[in-house]
């Protein structure tokens, strides 16, 4: 059966006229456009701000006022009497804040944005590295999907053309009607199997163009894949290459980092702090009824300057610092606890791609023995049927039998190849 497969799926296939994408162009695309991974860059994005905006705080702070207010009506005198005018009064200062120590909570805010920068980068490799495996899992679906659809195809070549056979020999009165109708029954049923294969193929394509985001599979189908040899790497070897190179490990552990980080920048609610100030300001007083003097001159002689250092030592503050420390406290335990999950969930995924790919190695081995008797067997059950010497329902039981096997086949191949890239990916080769 497998050359007359090759030459099926040479003649006929279903998408023969979309555009086909490669494997490593579908995982370029998903990379590009998939909603998680956006999201991922979102997040580094608003990670690389959070950094310059630490660094901003050793910057010294500058501002301008300016204010004018009026007094109508009553009010208080020079020489402390009362009386009605109107008075009105223009101010207008600049000042300075320059921080020369922060307590360390300037350095160690700037540490902990880059460590959460490096953890969400991570982070960001990491959705890379999900949307990846999941494409290629998609994407041999839907080769594995294509291939049934070309086995059920020769079923129904295989069905119609004996089908035909069976009607001459019933025009020639060589086989009773129903030997015909059970060869119009299972070709039905050969027709059914092969629009429902059909179906699978296209749902196959819509996960995977989901995944890319394209929205609609008019036009898309996918290339082979160049099968290579399948190495089944131990899950020994993989794991300590995952513990190296694996994002969402290495996030984990910048996690841990990151939680350090941030119980030294709570301790720095114990330190003292030390800023220099400086300013200055102007003013312009006026009242209705009374010679006043002029602008530019009150300006000149009420102008001021100031500049002076100003310490802040905390002495008790609620224990708001102490809750700070512990709550960090509490946040790394559970950033380790986090590592370890996570340690455990690539252990768990490797050891199972490990297993089911032996167990699928062995699987192949078996079937590929099972296909080609299976199909030996077939074919002299066609010549002895064709000789008289066999009956339709032993026909239809062995070309029964070789279906299966070959299905079995396919199954295997793609499960081995799967796991195989799995493993691979995650000890990065």
């Amino acid at each position: 059966m497998k050359h007359i497969l090759l030459s099926a799926m040479a003649a006929c296939s279903l998408f023969a006229n979309a555009e086909t994408w490669s494997l490593e162009k579908c995982i370029d695309h998903a990379i590009e456009n998939n909603i998680t991974v956006k999201l991922r860059r979102a997040d580094l994005n608003s990670s690389e701000l959070e950094v310059t905006e630490a660094k901003s705080r050793y910057l010294p702070t500058l501002s301008a006022n300016v204010g004018q207010s009026w007094n109508l009506g009553r009010g208080l005198t020079a020489e402390n009497t009362y009386a009605d005018r109107n008075t009105s009064n223009l101010q207008w200062g600049a000042s300075l804040n320059l921080p020369l120590f922060s307590g360390m909570s300037t350095t160690r805010r700037v540490n902990l944005a880059k460590a959460n920068l490096s953890t969400v980068m991570e982070q960001y490799e990491a959705a890379k590295e999900d949307i990846t495996l999941n494409v290629i899992g998609a994407y041999l679906q839907v080769l594995y999907c294509k291939e049934l659809n070309e086995v059920a195809l020769y079923q129904v070549d295989l069905s119609k053309h004996e089908l035909a056979s069976r009607s001459a020999l019933l025009e020639a009165g060589k086989i009773p009607e129903i030997d015909m109708l059970e060869a119009r029954s299972q070709l039905a049923q050969d027709e059914m199997n092969l629009s429902q294969t059909k179906n699978d193929v296209a749902l196959a394509l819509v996960d995977l163009s989901q995944l890319l985001e394209l929205g609609d599979i008019a036009g898309f189908d996918i290339e082979p894949i160049e099968e290579n040899e399948l190495t089944i790497l131990s899950p020994d070897e993989v794991y300590s290459a995952a513990l190296q190179r694996n994002h969402s490990l290495i996030a984990a552990r910048n996690n841990i980092t990151a939680a350090d980080r941030n119980i030294s920048l709570a301790k720095s609610g114990y330190l003292p702090t030390l800023s220099f100030n400086a300013g200055i300001g102007s003013s312009y007083y006026r009242i209705s009824d009374t010679k006043n003097e002029s602008f530019g001159r009150q300006m000149k002689n009420n102008y001021s300057t100031y500049f002076g250092l100003s310490l802040n030592i905390p002495i008790f503050d609620a224990l708001s610092t102490r809750n700070s420390i512990r709550r960090a406290k509490v946040q790394k335990v559970t950033a380790m606890l986090n590592y370890d999950d996570a340690r455990q969930r690539v252990f768990k995924a490797i050891q199972q791609a490990y297993y089911q790919a032996d167990g699928a190695k062995n699987k192949l081995k078996a079937s590929e023995v099972a296909d080609e008797t299976a199909n030996a067997a077939f074919k002299a059950m066609q010549e002895k049927y064709n000789l008289g010497r066999a009956t339709p329902t032993e026909y239809e039981q062995s070309k029964a039998k070789a279906l299966k096997a070959t299905a079995d086949r396919i199954q295997a191949r793609y499960e081995l190849i799967l796991r195989t890239r799995i493993l691979a990916f995650y000890a990065k080769q």
